[in-house]
């Protein structure tokens, strides 16, 4: 994931890193998307304005120059519309979480699919990671079934493992192992 953009299709999307110069157009992502991303995703009560947009992004600057986490961007006409992170990654251990969100006017078109089979790809490949996890709530269904579209096996529930807004919720965990998805990529 060394280049400045990555394809995602014939449709014109692209996978981006998304570093803090970025932070302006990020606020402006997360604010057309805040209502919707803020379903399941505390996101939005952290990026609230310019200094935490730029605080969130170099964060993830600094997981990147640590080597334990990444965030890029996907973009659709010239436009953010949503991002694929490795929220963490221990390569000693070679575990990663991979997580996602969007904006509304994205939805439904493959994008987060796609660009999760870039950055599971290259955990997998290029930093050797065995294990990628997908935790989601329970009640999220669109990105449940980016866990299935990748591949992935339903390792168990968290139960009211995670408070959010007041209430807590059911986690679902997902994983892939490096063999399982090699086998994935050789038999499509």
């Amino acid at each position: 994931m060394t280049q400045y953009a990555i394809s995602l299709g014939d449709d014109g999307a692209e996978l981006r890193p998304l570093e803090p110069w970025r932070a302006e157009e990020f606020l402006a992502h997360i604010d057309r998307g805040r209502e919707f991303i803020g379903q399941h995703n505390a996101l939005p009560d952290v990026v609230t304005d310019l200094e935490s947009s730029r605080a969130f992004l170099q964060a993830y600057a600094e997981k990147a120059a640590a080597d334990v986490g990444r965030l890029h961007g996907i973009w659709t006409g010239g436009k953010l519309v949503g991002a694929v992170p490795l929220r963490t990654m221990d390569i000693e251990q070679g575990t990663a979480e991979a997580g996602c969100w969007l904006e509304p006017s994205a939805v439904g078109r493959g994008l987060v699919t796609r660009a999760a089979r870039v950055i599971i790809d290259w955990a997998f490949e290029e930093r050797g990671i065995h294990r990628v996890e997908w935790w989601v709530s329970a009640t999220n269904e669109a990105g449940i079934a980016v866990a299935r579209r990748l591949g992935m096996t339903r390792d168990g529930v968290l139960r009211a493992s995670y408070l959010y807004r007041g209430e807590r919720h059911d986690e679902e965990i997902w994983s892939v192992l490096a063999p399982e998805w090699r086998a994935g990529k050789q038999a499509s």
